[in-house]
This record gives C-alpha cells, structure tokens and sequence, in this order.
C-alpha cells in the first residue's frame, strides 16, 4: 500500500480544490487580521495607561470588562446557536470575577473576557492596589488587605443574593483566597488558575520557594528588590528582568502578547506576598475550589502545582497541555471551556 501512487485529480476537481484553498486562505487572513486587530487595541490600551490613569478613577474592569478532574471538550455539548443559548440559560452565576497574578493587570485577560461576553457571560476584570492603571506606588502596599481592597470593594458592593466566580491567577491565588474568607457567601466558586492555593498560616511566597530559595535567603541575595524605604530597611517590591520573563511566564506564548507584557507588568509589592494567610474550614473551606494545572509552565512547575493539589485538595482538577504559565494567552480557547464547564457545574 505504501507504494501506490495517489490518483490524479480530475480537472474540475482541481479548480475546485483551488477555489477552496483560496477561501481558507481568505479565511485564515480574516482571522489573522482579527488578531492582529484586538493585539494592536490592546498595546495600545496599555501604552496610554498614564493617560487613562488621569482621566478614569476606579479599576480597569470600568473600562475593558463588562458589566474536577473531568476533561470533555465542550464543543462536542453543542453544536449550533440555539443548543449553545440553552446551555448558557442553564448556568446560575454568570459574572466571573478575573484576578490577575503578580506584576500584571486587568488588561492580561482581554482574550477572555472577549470568549466570556460572546458565551453570553459577564465577566469583571480588576487592577489590584499598585497594579495594571491603578498609580498607587508598589512600594507603599505593605498588607495583602491593601493589595486585594479592589477586589474585596468590589465583593462588598454587590447585592445580597448576588454571587460570582472568582478566577485567580498565580499570586493572584492569594488575593481570592484572601477573600473566600472575608465573603464566602458572595462567592460560588474559586478557580485557581496555576495559582497559589495556600493552606492555612502558609505565605503565597512559600509556594515558589521551592523553586526559587527560602524566603531568608532570597530576601538576602537577590538582586531583583526594590527597596522603596531605602537600603537600610526592608525591601518593598521585586522586578523581575525583562530578558527572563519570556522564559518564565511566555514560553508558549504568542510573540505580540510577551511584547504587551513587557511594556505593562509592574513591580510586585513584596509584603503581602511574605504575609501569612489565616483561612478558616467555616468561611475559605466553605466555597468549591477547582485547580487549573499548566502542563508546560516554566514558573510554577507542574510538579509543583500537584504538590498544591496534594496539600489543599479542591473539589476538582483541570489540565491544559501546552500551556505556559498564563493560558488565557498561551490557550485562551482551552482555559475558556474549562471556565464554562466549571460555570455549570452545581
């Protein structure tokens, strides 16, 4: 079999086969165009965040939000506009809260939160304290209640019988976890999306010190700290180098996405990562958490992310293979379908 020659199209078949290569090449330029559209409008947003910070007072999510261990793939649940509204009718909480990880901002989640509005969902996409437009100088955020406060205004502020998902990404693990146990009734559910799920009386930080040094001794020896109070005190912030984060975080990542990170992420205040988390079984314990594992993430390594699991179980595990450490980059459509079915799930 391996020498037969294939048959030799017909004539017609053969304008046939070119009228439909160039419809899909078409296709693929319209979609390549789309891309580069929303990429463009994203840089862009983010190379006038000094402007806009003048201008706007409040959260980004103002301006670019709106208002288990099962792996099927969603597509296959339906399969035309009507089954696709039907399934969306059937979710209770539609408002997904987006939580982003150290030295980013709401502006990281732009991809989802265009998947979530077309899904026909409602998803809020908050700057930290000190993060993304939001001009509170890094230095000064000393307390993981003043890191998280925009995310815990925003809880407070909603009605009573009203709940949402919260999605917490990396450190941003911390900042939701943080508030599960201020507003465990405003929440349905947690995802933790590569992210540090702590356990009770641990430090965020204590998550990576496995792969980076304890805690004692990288305050000691790394190079990377801001010290915002002056050398001869505690330092306040750490920067990463910009020729590292591509390895770290983008390793599978599209080029213009690592271009967007580079001229956006900011300093990490460096205090409310060394703060340990008292979290309780009758509020944190009380809400379903589900863990988002990165199968290729450079950062917070794979084996690392089981340890997380081991140690804290949640109520389910999800995995995305081939995904760095920032899916909603590296694969936005597959950390937007486990984001539905986690939305359906009772």
């Amino acid at each position: 079999m391996g020498n037969t020659l294939p048959c030799m199209p017909k004539k017609g078949a053969r304008g046939a086969a070119r009228s439909a290569s160039k419809r899909n090449s078409r296709s693929g330029r319209n979609t390549t165009s789309e891309e580069e559209m929303l990429h463009r409008q994203a840089l862009s947003m983010v190379l006038q965040q000094h402007q806009l910070s003048q201008r706007f007072d409040g959260s980004m999510s103002r301006r670019i939000g709106s208002t288990s261990s099962r792996r099927k793939n969603l597509s296959e649940n339906f399969s035309n506009g009507r089954q696709v509204a039907e399934f969306i009718g059937n979710i209770e909480i539609k408002k997904f809260v987006l939580v982003h990880g150290e030295g980013f901002g709401a502006w990281c989640w732009y991809k989802s939160i265009s998947l979530l509005e077309e899904s026909g969902l409602q998803p809020i996409a908050l700057d930290l304290t000190g993060s993304g437009i939001d001009h509170t100088d890094t230095n000064g955020v000393a307390t993981m209640a003043e890191y998280a406060k925009p995310l815990l205004d925003y809880l407070q502020s909603l009605p009573e019988d009203e709940k949402v998902i919260l999605v917490g990404h990396s450190c941003g693990g911390a900042s939701i976890s943080y508030a599960l146990e201020y507003y465990p009734k405003k929440i349905s559910k947690a995802v933790f999306l590569s992210a540090t799920m702590v356990s009770n009386g641990q430090r965020p930080f204590d998550v990576f010190s496995g792969e980076l040094a304890s805690a004692e001794v990288f305050m000691q020896e790394s190079q990377l700290l801001s010290y915002g109070n002056g050398k001869d005190r505690s330092p306040t912030a750490f920067v990463f180098d910009k020729q590292y984060i591509k390895g770290l975080y983008f390793n599978n990542s599209p080029p213009k996405d690592i271009a967007l990170a580079a001229v956006s992420m900011r300093p990490i205040p460096l205090k409310p990562i060394m703060e340990k988390l008292s979290l309780t079984p009758e509020k944190y314990g009380a809400v379903k958490r589900y863990f988002v594992q990165t199968l290729d993430d450079h950062m917070l390594s794979p084996d690392i992310q089981e340890k997380l699991v081991r140690e804290n179980p949640p109520h389910g595990v999800y995995k995305i293979k081939g995904s760095d450490h920032c899916p909603f980059f590296s694969k936005p459509q597959s950390l937007h379908k486990i984001l539905l079915e986690i939305a359906q799930l009772p």
